[in-house]
């Protein structure tokens, strides 16, 4: 073996050691782009790292990705702003900075069923998982849920500082389903211990006024809000349903069909 290829096989296992596979794998090509291109060393070696630093990017986003457990793979570039007129794009565009994040402000997302609240709570969370923080989804009967478990067995502290943890917490659909006193309280305490530390995005198809309505406990409700509210933005999303109006394009399109 030359001395050449002896550098070349100590420096392919000098990445490998420091776990830039990246780098390792591109090496063989980037080698021979600087030879033909007669790049400095530290041209070459600029281009060698960018490889690594992308590759490392890639891989994060994706492990942050998983970790939210994000519904659906929406962006802010799917929304369809045409179809509720009535929303405040500049608010919507203000939001997408994530300047709310970095000030553990809320959002909640207020309207009847199928405006697309849980969309636009999704394309905030993709965007702030792009943006590099960790965002955690789920539903408001899921967390209590998965609360009330933990407090049976005895793990309420970790189940706690799990959804404490995140930059950003989505809470979908708060009101479909009335919450007994304890699913309440466990919602509560996430609130409360999240209050001026992380953003909370909730989306709920109930009025902020009638949210007595949701819990047992009106006072729990009041005291929740407090803490939301706070520091929030919300947005009234109204107009028609996207899956009435896809259902009647479909039956109008059948119709005519029939027609024929």
């Amino acid at each position: 073996m030359s001395a050449a290829e002896s550098r070349y096989q100590k420096l392919r296992q000098h990445l490998h050691y420091l776990r830039l596979e990246a780098a390792a794998e591109a090496l063989p090509q980037e080698l021979e782009r600087a030879r033909k291109g007669k790049l400095s060393h530290t041209a070459f070696l600029e281009r060698l790292l960018a490889i690594e630093v992308s590759a490392t990017e890639a891989r994060r986003l994706a492990g942050r990705l998983r970790f939210a457990s994000l519904p659906a793979p929406w962006t802010l570039q799917d929304f369809d702003f045409d179809a509720q007129p009535a929303l405040d794009r500049k608010l919507v565009d203000e939001l997408a900075t994530l300047r709310f994040v970095e000030e553990a402000a809320n959002v909640l997302l207020v309207g009847p069923p199928g405006v697309g609240k849980t969309m636009l709570a999704i394309c905030l969370a993709r965007q702030a998982v792009e943006a590099g923080y960790r965002v955690y989804y789920t539903s408001a009967a899921e967390l209590a849920a998965r609360c009330h478990r933990a407090a049976l067995e005895g793990r309420w502290q970790t189940a706690m500082r799990f959804y404490c943890g995140p930059a950003v917490l989505v809470v979908d659909e708060l009101g479909y389903l009335p919450m007994q006193a304890k699913a309440a309280a466990a919602l509560f305490e996430v609130v409360q211990r999240r209050y001026l530390k992380g953003s909370i995005i909730l989306t709920t198809n109930r009025g902020i006024a009638s949210w007595g309505q949701i819990f047992d406990d009106p006072m729990i409700a009041a005291a929740m809000l407090d803490r939301l509210l706070h520091r929030s933005v919300v947005l009234q999303i109204e107009g028609e349903s996207y899956r009435m109006r896809a259902h009647r394009a479909t039956s109008e399109a059948l119709r005519a069909a029939a027609r024929r």
